[in-house]
């Protein structure tokens, strides 16, 4: 039995596509879990793909996922920046590996999103790199498991 993976997405997201396509590229939502879900296959993974604006569900979901999936894939968005909830939710489900991604390079934008409070409680991040970045936290999972 393929082992869950939860991808879950901060408010914005949903926008994707149309939201500062120089920023964030013209990708959508959509297409991303697209790409994530064939990843995840050739993996041997299942994929939870959800986004929420709003900041409780992303708690509420990082606690199911700490009740027995096999990691967290996690672009905040904003909410990596002033969340102290989503970063205790995270310490919550420790040792449960999180991944955080960021689209665009958070470090190289404003001031106020070079400082994550979700990167202290997670395993690892990936920014800046584009949509690829689900990908690529995909396969540092997969590359992590004990199978």
């Amino acid at each position: 039995m393929a082992k869950t993976v939860f991808i879950l997405n901060g408010p914005n997201l949903n926008a994707l596509g149309r939201r500062e396509p120089g920023i964030y590229g013209g990708d959508t939502l959509e297409g991303i879990e697209a790409s994530c879900r064939e990843r995840a296959a050739s993996l041997g993974m299942d994929i939870e793909f959800r986004q929420s604006n709003h900041e409780g569900d992303l708690v509420d979901w990082i606690h199911e996922a700490g009740e027995g999936a096999a990691g967290i894939v996690i672009n905040p968005g904003a909410y990596g920046h002033t969340s102290i909830a989503l970063h205790d939710a995270i310490r919550a489900v420790s040792p449960l590996p999180v991944i955080e991604v960021h689209i665009s390079n958070i470090h190289a934008r404003e001031a106020f999103r070079h400082v994550s409070m979700i990167a202290p409680a997670a395993k690892g991040m990936i920014c800046g790199l584009g949509t690829i970045g689900y990908v690529l936290a995909l396969d540092a999972l997969a590359a992590s498991r004990p199978d």
